[in-house]
């Protein structure tokens, strides 16, 4: 079992930045493949970044690339998301996510067998 919790959200005007961290418990982190995943009002769960294991493979949603950093420290069980130049757009609750059964980072969120309970974030105009 594994068990995530995400920090970091709050709010902030547009152009700002935040930093979300999620902490997992586990023994074998760095094998889990993990993601963030964000869902504003009245919208569908969307991706938003994915990091393998070994922090080699990133991918990002094409709304928060070259904004958005996805890393993790594998020795403190750790994931981030360093979010720079912020817009409104990007208001919602964020959800850090791990996959414990494959190596390829996927950016659906039916990969992903745990959750976090979420973190809001609130960009204002």
């Amino acid at each position: 079992q594994v068990q995530l919790v995400e920090s970091g959200g709050g709010l902030v005007q547009a152009g700002g930045s935040l930093r979300l961290s999620c902490a997992a418990s586990g023994r074998t982190f760095s094998s889990y493949v993990m993601g963030w995943f964000r869902q504003a009002p009245g919208k569908g769960r969307e991706f938003v970044a994915t990091i393998s294991g070994n922090g080699v493979v990133r991918y990002y949603a094409d709304s928060v690339k070259g904004r958005f950093t996805i890393s993790r420290d594998n020795a403190k069980n750790t994931v981030l998301l360093q979010m720079n130049s912020l817009k409104p757009e990007d208001t919602a609750v964020y959800y850090c996510a791990a996959d414990s059964t494959r190596l390829v980072p996927s950016t659906t969120q039916y990969g992903y067998d745990y959750w976090g309970q979420g973190t809001q974030v609130t960009v204002s105009s």
